[in-house]
């Protein structure tokens, strides 16, 4: 009989001590989950938060298109005087990709076959700095170089994608010296591929020798 009860009490020893071991599992368990739950709770608020502030600053973008879009469709101000670049420059207005387009013909800032600029300092690129600080800051900027389709003869170049591409480093490098983080700017090289005028005559080459400046607004 002393033995029954002994080997009982032995068993219900057991089970208690598996019991407890069990509910300390859980317990612990219970905690890891619980730190888990909390983490994603509060990655779920952020990006709700991120989400909310990316869509008030979507609609901010498109207010601001279609402000600019209004003023010039009514005349009230040119493209240049829309965007905050001023008259005497060649900006072009695209509200349906939500861009802004500078142009620069190549004359101004280089020597013909060069890509390197033709003063330490150029004036051009200093005031469309300027704007994009005051009017652009964080946006997406894309400086696109392009040219004739007159064959490299007598410079160094490989052909004329090398060129453009140049081209459109050396204004990329000035802009980001001046201060534009160089995390949003990239530079393309276009080569002859995108003319705006026909290369048949003198007039039309010369406008198809240009860098563009390309502001994203929704981007």
């Amino acid at each position: 009989m002393q033995s029954a009860k002994s080997r009982m009490a032995v068993i219900f020893a057991l089970i208690t001590v598996i019991m407890l071991s069990g509910c300390t599992d859980w317990k612990k368990k219970y905690e890891v989950l619980n730190v888990e739950h909390q983490n994603l709770k509060g990655l779920l608020e952020r990006e709700r938060a991120e989400k909310g502030q990316l869509a008030e600053q979507a609609a901010r973008d498109q207010q601001l298109i279609q402000d600019m879009q209004k003023q010039i469709l009514e005349k009230k101000q040119s493209a240049a005087d829309a965007t905050g670049f001023g008259e005497g420059y060649d900006v072009s207005f695209d509200a349906t990709a939500g861009t802004i387009t500078v142009t620069l013909p190549n004359a101004i800032l280089f020597d013909s076959g060069k890509a390197n600029l033709r003063s330490a300092t150029s004036k051009e690129l200093d005031h469309i700095y300027s704007v994009l600080k005051a009017k652009y800051p964080g946006r997406e900027i894309e400086v696109a170089g392009h040219t004739d389709t007159d064959p490299i003869t007598k410079s160094k170049w490989t052909d004329n994608w090398a060129l453009s591409a140049e081209r459109a480093l050396t204004v990329t490098r000035y802009l980001v010296k001046k201060g534009i983080p160089d995390g949003r700017i990239k530079a393309v090289g276009c080569g002859s591929a995108r003319p705006v005028a026909p290369n048949t005559n003198a007039a039309g080459k010369q406008k198809n020798r240009r860098v563009e400046i390309i502001v994203h607004m929704m981007k």
